[in-house]
């Protein structure tokens, strides 16, 4: 240990070996997002040997006989190889598109358990901000990944984004122009998105990530309430070796349920749909789900232009694509400030967890959201449930208008309900105790059920009588220490 000390800071990293994680699975979340991102570096660098980011065209003569003789890119040609002549190739790619899909759910989840457990507010709100930062970003990197192959299906969502690029007033088409080198579909867009897929985005999503765990271990993990939990502490597994040793079955586990999905569930089967031809749509074209929202907005928008100096102004595309996700990401930029100035918090650091039920407003405003998402991405397939289940689509998409509106405020107002009686019954708890399910008499006729104390409590759960929820403000204030149980 001397030896190894006097060239590395062995001995100094012991604090940092004995630092306390807390003992929930909700805490794991981040960790099976960053598992996800290293099977998907694996799976990408081996990709990586056997793509060819190019649009020359190519006549097909592998293997897979219903493509034999068409011509199509390079690109997707290399794609086509790795699918059915590279020993492995098919899994490894599927390995890497299921990786992908539970990253971006992973983070998704990930940042709903800060948001409704409020560990967004100080001193980590810059945390919050790199991790939604993450989360643009991974998003952006999935869509280029997504748009490689130059299949039909990924070229009808680059055309997409060709349309939302040309709806930027004054300088749309311009943009549109310089991003696919010339006009649509142009000659190099997917050799200019193979360098952002493969290394910019990656860069970034890599620096942001080490960012990220640093400020954790600096500010140390928020943690529920709980005896013996205080502002000043941090109670759960120490790194090592309890916590490296769940966090390595997390990370195998995680990579063999990505390793058997990709066995045993096909996922975008690019051979299905054929080469991109810019005068051919798929039938059914669905996006992969985390950008499914845009794709619902932009369908439940109506036709909509307006023509000013000239310019046309294309509301029905800038709005749902442009305006709104902006609008979106500004908010949750935002939300940890605003919340704490309105509540006062921002004077105190706040390292305890809130229970959602505790904080009735933000979680109302939590579900109205989700919400509000779910009704998006349900838009985002109008065609194919409106096929299934033989209705009109034009019927459907009027009932997700109406519901885009009226959904979320009947969700927010009905958490904000379900919080406050949850509360309530929770106080009603504790101050009764719990029945035994003993009934006697008592001396006027009339029959009484004994109750005798709470004994047991879920994590962040008072052990003492709550105040009344009605204000949206947790039923303690933010520096107080939980009591052992009396």
């Amino acid at each position: 240990m001397g030896a190894a000390d006097a060239r590395l800071p062995v001995l100094e990293g012991g604090p940092l070996l004995r630092k306390a994680f807390p003992d929930h699975w909700s805490f794991l979340l981040g960790e099976l997002a960053l598992y996800s991102l290293l099977v998907l570096i694996l799976t990408g660098v081996w990709l990586t040997l056997f793509f060819t980011p190019e649009m020359r065209e190519v006549v097909y003569t592998g293997p897979y006989a219903p493509l034999r003789g068409v011509r199509m890119s390079a690109a997707f040609d290399s794609t086509l190889r790795i699918s059915f002549d590279v020993r492995g190739g098919l899994l490894m790619r599927q390995a890497h598109h299921w990786a992908a899909l539970v990253f971006v759910a992973a983070i998704g989840v990930h940042l709903l358990r800060i948001f409704f457990t409020g560990a967004f507010r100080r001193p980590r709100e810059l945390n919050w901000v790199i991790g939604l930062t993450l989360f643009v970003v991974t998003l952006a990197e999935g869509f280029a990944g997504y748009s490689l192959p130059d299949d039909l299906l990924s070229g009808t969502g680059l055309r997409i984004a060709q349309g939302i690029m040309t709806s930027i007033p004054v300088v749309g088409t311009y943009v549109a122009f310089l991003v696919f080198g010339g006009a649509f579909p142009g000659h190099d867009i997917i050799t200019r998105l193979y360098p952002v897929h493969i290394l910019l985005l990656p860069g970034a999503l890599i620096a942001l990530l080490t960012v990220h765990l640093i400020l954790v271990f600096h500010l140390k993990h928020t943690q529920w309430r709980g005896p013996g939990h205080t502002v000043g502490n941090a109670v759960g597994k120490p790194f090592f070796p309890q916590f490296t040793a769940s966090s390595g079955g997390l990370s195998v586990a995680v990579a063999g349920v990505l390793v058997l999905l990709s066995a045993l569930a096909q996922v975008n089967p690019v051979w299905n749909y054929g080469p991109y031809r810019p005068d051919l749509v798929s039938t059914g074209s669905q996006p992969d789900w985390y950008v499914g929202f845009l794709e619902g907005a932009l369908r439940l928008v109506p036709a909509w232009e307006t023509n000013v100096a000239g310019h046309t102004l294309m509301w029905n595309v800038l709005l749902p694509a442009v305006v709104l996700p902006a609008l979106l990401f500004a908010v949750l930029y935002a939300y940890p400030f605003v919340e704490q100035r309105i509540t006062g918090e921002w004077r105190d650091e706040q390292h305890f967890c809130d229970r959602p039920r505790e904080r009735p407003v933000r979680t109302g405003l939590g579900v109205a959201g989700t919400v509000w998402y779910g009704v998006l991405l349900l838009a985002g397939g109008n065609d194919v449930i409106a096929q299934t289940f033989r209705i009109s689509v034009n019927a459907l998409t009027w009932v997700l208008r109406v519901a885009l509106i009226v959904a979320p405020v009947l969700a927010f107002v009905v958490t904000r309900w379900l919080c406050r009686a949850l509360t309530e019954a929770e106080r009603h708890r504790l101050a009764e105790g719990v029945s035994t399910g003993e009934i006697r008499q008592n001396v006027t006729g009339g029959y009484e059920s004994d109750h005798e104390p709470v004994t047991s409590f879920r994590p962040g759960a008072p052990r003492r009588q709550l105040t009344a929820a009605r204000t949206g403000t947790p039923s303690r204030t933010p520096h107080e220490p939980e009591r052992p149980d009396r």
